[in-house]
C-alpha cells in the first residue's frame, strides 16, 4: 500500500495543530517532520518538544527525518519525544550500523536518507538492516524546491536492488512532490510519498491530500 506523508515543514508554526488535524481527517498515513540543525543543512527547524506536542494531537505515526550532523546525539531525545520512525543521513553518520541499531533499541523504525547526488551503492552493506530508505529528490534544507528529474531513475534502481535481494523495504520519496507529478513517482516505485509545499501551499490542503489518496488508489487498482 502506497502511503502519503504530509511534511509540516511548510506549515506556519502557529498553525501546526490545525494542520495535523487536517491531514488526519483527510486520510494521511504518516506525519513527516524534518529536523534541521543549521549545520548539516542551512536551515533550523523543530525540536523534540514539538514532537511531544504533536503526539498528543494525533494517532498518526511520527516520521522524523534527522537532517543533522552527528545524528546519534539526537536519536534518544527524539525517540523519547514520540518519534515512531527515525531516518538519518548516510552522509552525516560516521557509524551507520551503530546508529541504526540505536534507533532499533528504542523500538523505532530505522531508515537511511540519501541526498540526490549520493549513490545508492553506499547503503548496500546495511540495506538488509533497514526498515525503510528515504530518497531526497531535492537538496535538503529548504521547502518549495522542484523535483530533480534524474531522481526518477534512482528510485527505480533502488526498487530493483531491493527486489533482487528479496527484501521488503519501502522506499520513501521526499522533495518537490505535488499533484502534477505524484503519478510519476508512483510509477517509479515510491512506497511512501512526502509532500510539504505541494500540500500546504494549496488553498485547500485537505482536498489536495484526498486527491493524492485517490490517485494512489486508482494506481493500486490497475
Amino acid at each position: 500500500m502506497i502511503q502519503i506523508a504530509p511534511s509540516i515543514l511548510s506549515v506556519d508554526i502557529a498553525k501546526i495543530t490545525e494542520a495535523v488535524q487536517i491531514v488526519e481527517e483527510a486520510g494521511a498515513d504518516l506525519i513527516h517532520i524534518d529536523i534541521m540543525d543549521g549545520h548539516f543543512v542551512p536551515g533550523l527547524s523543530f525540536g523534540p518538544q514539538l514532537i511531544s506536542s504533536i503526539k498528543k494531537e494525533t494517532s498518526l505515526p511520527m516520521d522524523v527525518h534527522l537532517m543533522v550532523e552527528n545524528p546519534r546525539s539526537f536519536i534518544q531525545e527524539f525517540s523519547e519525544a514520540g518519534a515512531d520512525w527515525i531516518s538519518i543521513h548516510v552522509e552525516a553518520s560516521k557509524h551507520l550500523n551503530k546508529d541504526i541499531n540505536m534507533i532499533k533499541e528504542f523500538h523505532k523504525k530505522a531508515g537511511i536518507a540519501l541526498n540526490p547526488a549520493t549513490p545508492v551503492s553506499l547503503i548496500n552493506d546495511i540495506l538488509g538492516d533497514l526498515d525503510y530508505v528515504l530518497l531526497m529528490t531535492v537538496n535538503p534544507g529548504r521547502g518549495g524546491q522542484e523535483f530533480i528529474p534524474s531522481c526518477h531513475s534512482k528510485i527505480s534502481n533502488l526498487k530493483k536492488l531491493i527486489k533482487d535481494r528479496k527484501l521488503n523495504i519501502p522506499v520513501e520519496i521526499d522533495g518537490g512532490i505535488k499533484l502534477s507529478n505524484i503519478e510519476d513517482v508512483i510509477k517509479d516505485g515510491a512506497d511512501i510519498i512526502v509532500s510539504g509545499s505541494g500540500i500546504f501551499s494549496d488553498e485547500n490542503p485537505r482536498e489536495t491530500i484526498i486527491k493524492m489518496k485517490a490517485m494512489v488508489k486508482k494506481y493500486e487498482q490497475q
